[in-house]
């Protein structure tokens, strides 16, 4: 037998928005710091498969084996991957497990064993296809199937979900920076896969002070490319933790000349820069060193491992802070991680 959702099956995504969409027709869900993957179960064969279409099974092999743990035996499901890690999620120990080495997957498989969230169910406990069904029926046969099929001793979560904003707010209060953001799904769709249609993403977006503790030229012309962006830690060493690069182009000649001016090494005190990546160019590689004199405000999505994950935001020059009091502890998520709002 075989599924009647094939495993290249294309997940539904979402658009991302700046305010969530307000109705009784829409269902809101967390927005999990993780790996999008579907679940599909068919016998003895268990395939985790990412948003792009690629294999994750044997990087984890404990969530295979809690798959052939469910009652079910033939099933797909769709949910987030995730590490818990020291009460919070960790999206750098999810990078981890993406190694050439088996042995290597093993031990962090044991060390550090990833949960899934599931908030989907595309082919239900008796192997019929739900992906024609409106939202609101898949939710309903997914609680039931979590209630009936999945032991609660398994690492296997039902995300909440609900149709109220008041209680939106209360996940935000519950968990503070713990929460990666929000999504939204009509409720009176079938299963948008490939799609952005019928789904919407706000990000949990926050801001910080760094000091610019140097900056690279644009590839082509002698222009300000990208600012190079510092933090202090106690010890005040300044740390490089990232880099934004959205300066507006009609105000680059007059901060490239400023920068100029304030060429100083070492820059950066403590973490400083890596060298060339597959995408630089020799020139744009380089860096310059600056005194640490400039203050500016950005905007990012995370920040883990002593880093901005993705590149930042310009927002503005901040002259009124003090370089100093630009310290890594702004940053540092609040000790409430997401996983609160799971019931089991």
């Amino acid at each position: 037998m075989t599924l009647p959702v094939a495993r290249t099956y294309a997940p539904m995504e979402a658009r991302l928005v700046d305010e969530l969409p307000v109705g009784d027709d829409w269902q809101y869900e967390p927005k999990w710091d993780g790996f999008r993957c579907l679940v599909f179960r068919d016998g003895a064969k268990v395939d985790l498969m990412s948003k792009a279409g690629k294999p994750l099974t044997r990087y984890f092999p404990e969530l295979v084996e809690m798959v052939r743990q469910v009652r079910a035996r033939r099933f797909a499901l769709d949910g987030e991957i995730v590490v818990p890690k020291d009460g919070e999620l960790s999206f750098d120990e999810l990078l981890l497990r993406i190694h050439p080495a088996a042995s290597r997957i093993k031990l962090l498989s044991t060390e550090s064993p990833a949960s899934f969230i599931v908030f989907d169910l595309l082919v239900d406990a008796k192997g019929k296809s739900l992906v024609s069904r409106p939202l609101a029926e898949r939710r309903a046969a997914l609680e039931a199937f979590v209630a009936a099929e999945v032991p609660v001793s398994l690492r296997v979560k039902l995300s909440p979900a609900t149709t109220k904003m008041a209680t939106v707010k209360r996940w935000f209060r519950s968990v503070g920076g713990g929460l990666d953001g929000v999504i939204a799904k009509q409720l009176d769709l079938p299963y948008q896969s490939g799609t952005r249609d019928g789904m919407q993403k706000m990000k949990s977006m926050r801001t910080a002070e760094c000091v610019v503790g140097g900056f690279r030229y644009a590839s082509k012309g002698k222009l300000v490319g990208s600012l190079l962006l510092g933090l202090y830690d106690e010890g005040g060493l300044l740390h490089h933790v990232g880099f934004t690069s959205n300066i507006p182009n009609d105000a680059k000649p007059a901060v490239t000349k400023q920068l100029e001016t304030l060429v100083k090494p070492p820059g950066f005190t403590g973490q400083a820069p890596g060298g060339p990546s597959r995408w630089s160019t020799a020139r744009s590689a380089e860096w310059q060193p600056l005194a640490p004199k400039l203050v500016v405000e950005v905007q990012y999505d995370h920040f883990s491992g002593g880093r901005f994950r993705h590149g930042t935001s310009f927002l503005r020059w901040r002259p009124d802070k003090p370089p100093r009091r630009c310290t890594i502890a702004q940053v540092e998520q609040e000790g409430r991680s997401a996983m609160k709002l799971l019931s089991r």
